[in-house]
């Protein structure tokens, strides 16, 4: 069942489009074609960043994984709730699928990063393997946060314009656009208060330039377990709060 959804929420997603899921490849690319004009040959950022363009793809595409993933499993119960009200079926698995059918977009997006990245010079390492627990992480937070908001979308629909001012003013308190060392060192440790920072870093670090700041070589202490605990936290939250509300969808939807 969660495979079927999967695969419909795919298909309604490209329905009636010329391109298909190679939009989901042009959108992150598109975006980073703005981005690397305006900050490269308008406003410099990315000047001092060895590989900037790899650099800025990878902020781009896992950002957009997050506000994706997030938008489509805040609105995905009241989006099925003809399911809901015909079969009965763990309603989690809803926003499950579209969290899987953001994932599988994300991966076909790192096969382009990785592509980029050897064009642009970069061997690839067996370090590159670390991205799979930070893909894991960051499952875990769009999943957190879309059980969560989903589960007040039912009743509550300001969530979903809420949500989108919300990722939109994320957008630029996460260095995705500009490079963290562009910030005062010592700022640094409060950005990775933000898991997204932490895992937007961390995923340059391994992919495009060593030199890129990442959380470990930022906080020397037990601090560093605080991204990883807020994650841990939000899904937590989104599970209670999703189990305790799923008892009234059929009456609120």
């Amino acid at each position: 069942m969660l495979r079927e959804m999967v695969v419909t929420d795919l298909k309604v997603r490209y329905q009636n489009s010329v391109l298909g899921y190679i939009w989901s490849l042009l959108k992150p690319l598109f975006l980073f074609a703005i981005l690397y004009i305006v900050f490269i040959f308008i406003i410099p950022l990315g000047k001092d960043v060895e590989h900037y363009p790899v650099y800025l793809l990878t902020g781009v595409v896992v950002w957009n994984f997050f506000t994706e993933a997030t938008t489509m499993g805040t609105m995905s119960v009241v989006l099925r709730e003809n399911l809901i009200r015909k079969i009965s079926i763990p309603t989690f698995l809803i926003v499950l699928a579209s969290q899987c059918a953001a994932l599988i977009n994300l991966g076909l997006n790192l096969i382009v990063i990785f592509i980029f990245s050897i064009l642009n010079g970069i061997q690839p390492g067996v370090d590159w393997l670390l991205l799979v627990p930070l893909v894991v992480e960051l499952f875990m937070l769009t999943f957190g946060i879309s059980l969560f908001l989903s589960s007040f979308f039912v009743k509550y629909r300001d969530i979903l314009y809420i949500w989108e001012i919300a990722t939109q003013a994320g957008f630029y308190a996460t260095p995705i656009i500009y490079p963290l060392m562009s910030v005062p060192s010592c700022l640094h440790k409060w950005f990775f208060i933000n898991p997204m920072a932490q895992i937007i870093q961390d995923a340059r670090y391994i992919i495009a330039t060593k030199t890129s700041v990442n959380m470990w070589s930022t906080i020397h202490s037990a601090a560093v377990i605080i991204p990883f605990m807020m994650v841990s936290l939000v899904f937590v939250v989104g599970v209670v709060c999703f189990k305790q509300r799923s008892r009234f969808f059929a009456e609120d939807i």
